[in-house]
């Protein structure tokens, strides 16, 4: 009888039915510490409950079904007439209904929304990217529409309901709402000062008429959005329904799809305005003031959706090498391999433990904290969008040929992990916005020297890196040929106080020693040896 030569041996189970939750005990425990104890139980409860859905089967199963089979653009329907519709997998709506119900746009009116909501994008990002973009920009709208506090009585209820209504319909028929954004254009992306979109006043008080294009929209089957145009009074924020109130179409022109790198599951688009309806938001002129609360949500999603590609990413190479055999035992147990996965780790801890302050930070409101955002978060934003990638790689590596393999996820989240290093505002603009909050907003600074400064005297290595960047901050001429390394240096002291008030002795000890001491090479597992990075991979293993 011949032999068989299919036994498929030395391989890790899928990783699947367990709470993405309870086993990341970085997540845990940053819930635990910045929930207030009266909504605690109820959040750890809630996401809990989340955590099991996104490690589930069938989430897992939508996330690859709405990424393999991206959004089509149908611009007529079938007798001529002009619908600019786009239709996406089943998948993309169960994932969609989903986020809605778990509150993923409701943080703004409940207690701790901020927190709990921060933990749950976190998680959510890891079942499928793509559709955390219309659950972003519909949190993140509402801080514009507040400062028309007409707009936000009428709109705010319908953004943070948890119902997923995907029809197009007049906004006052449905249950909820979501948000799209169209900001930049084609000559001028980030320089949206740049916009040529012109808004032209209708006799309706509020009301203007846009013409123009958009290179960049989000979400393009929202039931509204915030755009920026050109009034007479300078550029302004509008906001431009789908639908009107008569139940007619909008003049919404869909042009085409981007073909994007990643994110494939959502749609990106370019549209036209050609005597669209809008609505003002906010005066004449202060376009840019009214949006800037957007953008800071926006920018804040982006270092949580990067925190959660990474956590994923580790929690893969772990589990695989949890289980993998080579060279005459586990992988894990290897000391090189421990120590990539362990420097791995130590990047997504701290990402994570850095997230879920800022968002503990907007739960609290205060002036000293809104201050600490003011640089905080396009600091969060460089620097932790921007480690994601070369994580994703270095993770992906950890499985070897499976981990270039579709079949493995992996190559998804290496697809996907460039982009928020991109959305809302690339490194260089991150940069000079931390340049502009430092020459213009001395208690920005304060906020910050006061938070990095919590943790003195607890390791002589962070003590050094904050002195060096007092040196640093101290010469500002010529600042921003050098703003890379500054806002570099900037969020990585921040992350070392955290992580040294917060997290186990071996994490911060490595965590210090690797990214503020020096001793540590340019790529992932080049640690100092004679650390305990038996310890810092273990805590990452998703074990709940």
């Amino acid at each position: 009888m011949a032999g068989t030569t299919h036994t498929v041996t030395n391989q890790a189970p899928p990783l699947v039915q367990y709470d993405v939750f309870g086993a990341d005990r970085a997540l845990v425990e940053a819930v635990e510490r910045h929930l207030a104890a009266d909504v605690l139980d109820e959040g750890l409860t809630e996401l809990s409950g989340l955590g099991r859905t996104v490690g589930s089967a069938q989430v897992q199963e939508w996330g690859a079904q709405a990424n393999e089979n991206p959004p089509r653009l149908r611009t007529h329907d079938r007798y001529g007439h002009r619908i600019d519709e786009v239709d996406f997998h089943p998948s993309w709506h169960r994932l969609l209904g989903k986020g809605v119900s778990a509150g993923l746009t409701g943080a703004w009116g409940r207690p701790g929304g901020h927190v709990r909501r921060a933990a749950a994008f976190l998680m959510w990002t890891q079942a499928e990217a793509g559709n955390g973009c219309p659950l972003s920009m519909t949190h993140a709208a509402v801080p514009a529409l507040r400062t028309e506090p007409a707009l936000a009585a009428e709109w705010e209820p319908r953004l943070a309901s948890t119902i997923y209504d995907r029809a197009l319909r007049p906004p006052g028929q449905k249950p909820g709402a979501l948000f799209g954004m169209g900001m930049t254009e084609k000559q001028g992306g980030s320089d949206v000062r740049a916009n040529t979109t012109a808004a032209r006043p209708l006799a309706e008080d509020g009301a203007y008429e846009l013409t123009g294009h958009k290179w960049f929209c989000s979400a393009p089957m929202s039931d509204a959005f915030l755009v920026l145009a050109r009034a007479p009074g300078g550029l302004t924020c509008f906001l431009v329904p789908r639908v009107l109130a008569d139940g007619t179409r909008n003049v919404f022109l869909i042009q085409r799809l981007k073909d994007k790198l990643g994110n494939r599951s959502n749609a990106s688009a370019e549209v036209e305005f050609a005597g669209t309806w809008a609505r003002r938001v906010g005066e004449e002129g202060s376009g840019v003031r009214t949006i800037i609360g957007m953008v800071a949500a926006t920018r804040l999603d982006c270092v949580l959706g990067s925190a959660g590609l990474m956590r994923q990413a580790v929690a893969q190479a772990v589990h695989h090498c949890t289980y993998r055999e080579a060279f005459g035992g586990k992988l894990v147990d290897k000391p090189l391999m421990r120590n990539v996965l362990a420097d791995l780790a130590l990047e997504s801890e701290a990402a994570t433990t850095l997230a879920l302050r800022l968002a503990a930070a907007y739960d609290d409101g205060g002036e000293r904290e809104r201050a600490l955002l003011r640089i905080a978060v396009p600091a969060a934003k460089y620097w932790v969008t921007k480690r994601c990638a070369p994580l994703a790689v270095e993770a992906a590596e950890c499985l070897g040929g499976n981990g270039y393999v579709e079949d493995s996820g992996m190559p998804r989240l290496v697809r996907e992990s460039p982009l928020n290093s991109v959305w809302e505002g690339a490194g260089n603009v991150q940069a000079l916005d931390v340049l502009r909050a430092l020459r213009r907003e001395p208690e920005a600074l304060d906020a910050y020297l006061r938070e990095v400064g919590r943790a003195r005297g607890a390791d002589h290595r962070l003590d050094a890196a904050v002195k060096d960047l007092l040196t640093e901050l101290a010469d500002l001429e010529g600042v921003e040929g050098r703003a890379r390394r500054l806002v570099e240096r900037l969020a990585l002291v921040l992350q070392g106080s955290l992580l040294v008030r917060y997290a186990p002795p071996e994490v911060s000890d490595a965590f210090c020693a690797g990214r503020l001491g020096g001793d540590a090479g340019a790529s992932f597992g080049t640690l100092p040896h004679t650390l305990d990075l038996a310890s810092v991979v273990e805590r990452a293993r998703p074990v709940s």
